[in-house]
């Protein structure tokens, strides 16, 4: 057979030589009885290559089992595919024979082949190997002698990385392996099967078939048809019902080719970077960790201010820096009420005689306002009261494991 025969036959449409190598490589393998893998994505027509294997085959006298992997549920999937014996599991009640029994000596062809659970995988590995397989329920090995021809559109190789497929099932099914393109990559072959479904549903609702306009091919040629073949029959039949006129211009057809006026390039999103992101939280950390220091100093220069008669401050020098509503019970400054800088503290000595003032000393007291010196600070203040656990101290600082590593290095803390 030819691969002009083999489309006339199976009504496979298209010129393209993506197409015709496909169909090429199908053709030689057929007379051997090597395992294939059809690779290709949803709605490219896979399901053709199977049948011209097999009716080219020395096994087109016998039969063809076309299974659906996807669609059968993991509960029964190995019943389905091998059989069970009556009373295996609930609602066995008669014994029965699977695929692979029935289609001994033919052809088998697992659609959708990488949704198979991996307990069955293991199973089909060793049909592949052996021709031996076991009923669910049974312990008597039985052999068959059938040709798995299988088809996936899941990028199998990921799929072995996740767990999901075995990879030595995967060698055994890709003995040779067969490309099925993309319509996107047949633009050749685009306008010939719209006017071949045109023609057959205008024949089936009995009107004439729609035709486009030169604009509308470069349209319809141009788009991406993620659905592959069977997104263009389907819209090929929304516009042979709805549309009243049977010639189409790019403005009638852009309305059925979903997103097709929108930019298909992708979005670039600007993602603010991690590093800075964490160091920003230190700041912040340290900036209200210092505020507190600063609170909690006012609360123990207000405690002084009130106490007994053996130490005096100076009331004046201290309201000039936190003013307070009254004298007997001094309200805290609101934060933005004055920067974080020094401070002073007056102190007065003297004698008994509240009226005699002998010595007076000014004290003042200088406090770090470096964002580095206080961030080493907290970060030793965490790994010591965590005992080194750099876990538990990211957490109590807020802050990633990485970043602090990162710190510890920066300012050598090891």
């Amino acid at each position: 057979m030819t691969i002009q025969q083999a489309k006339q036959r199976f009504g496979i449409i298209g010129v393209g030589p993506v197409l015709d190598r496909a169909i090429e490589t199908a053709l030689r393998v057929a007379p051997t009885d090597l395992s294939v893998l059809i690779i290709g994505e949803s709605g490219v027509g896979k399901e053709a290559m199977p049948q011209i294997i097999h009716h080219n085959s020395l096994r087109k006298h016998n039969s063809y089992i076309a299974v659906n992997c996807g669609a059968i549920p993991e509960g029964t999937i190995d019943s389905e595919l091998f059989g069970h014996e009556k009373g295996s599991f609930t609602g066995a009640h008669d014994t029965r024979k699977g695929y692979f029994e029935v289609a001994d000596g033919g052809t088998i062809f697992l659609d959708e082949v990488a949704e198979l659970p991996v307990s069955t995988q293991v199973r089909l590995l060793r049909v592949l190997e052996t021709g031996e397989f076991l009923k669910v329920g049974s312990s008597k090995v039985q052999k068959t002698d059938v040709r798995i021809v299988a088809a996936t559109n899941v990028n199998i190789p990921e799929a072995i990385r996740k767990g999901k497929f075995r990879e030595d099932l995967y060698y055994r099914l890709n003995t040779v392996p067969v490309q099925m393109p993309p319509l996107r990559e047949r633009k050749e072959d685009i306008h010939l099967l719209f006017r071949k479904f045109a023609s057959d549903f205008g024949e089936k609702y009995r009107m004439p078939p729609v035709r486009l306009s030169s604009d509308a091919v470069r349209l319809l040629e141009n788009y991406r048809w993620p659905g592959n073949i069977r997104q263009l029959k389907n819209v090929t039949e929304q516009i042979s019902v709805i549309e009243t006129e049977r010639d189409l211009d790019a403005g009638t057809l852009i309305k059925y080719l979903p997103q097709a006026d929108s930019n298909k390039l992708p979005m670039v999103v600007q993602k603010e970077d991690q590093t800075d992101l964490n160091e920003r939280e230190i700041l912040y950390k340290v900036l209200f960790d210092l505020k507190a220091e600063l609170n909690d100093l006012k609360k123990v220069v207000m405690e002084l201010m009130q106490g007994n008669g053996e130490t005096n401050v100076d009331l004046s020098a201290i309201q000039r820096l936190y003013p307070t509503h009254s004298s007997e019970t001094p309200a805290r400054p609101e934060p933005s009420a004055k920067p974080y800088g020094d401070f002073e503290i007056q102190r007065v000595d003297h004698y008994n005689d509240e009226h005699s003032v002998y010595d007076t000393e000014t004290e003042v007291v200088e406090e770090s306002l470096s964002i580095e010196e206080k961030e080493r600070e907290l970060i030793t203040k965490a790994l010591e009261k965590h005992k080194g656990r750099r876990k538990n101290a990211a957490q109590e600082l807020g802050i990633s494991e990485r970043t602090l590593y990162r710190k510890i290095k920066e300012y050598d803390l090891n």
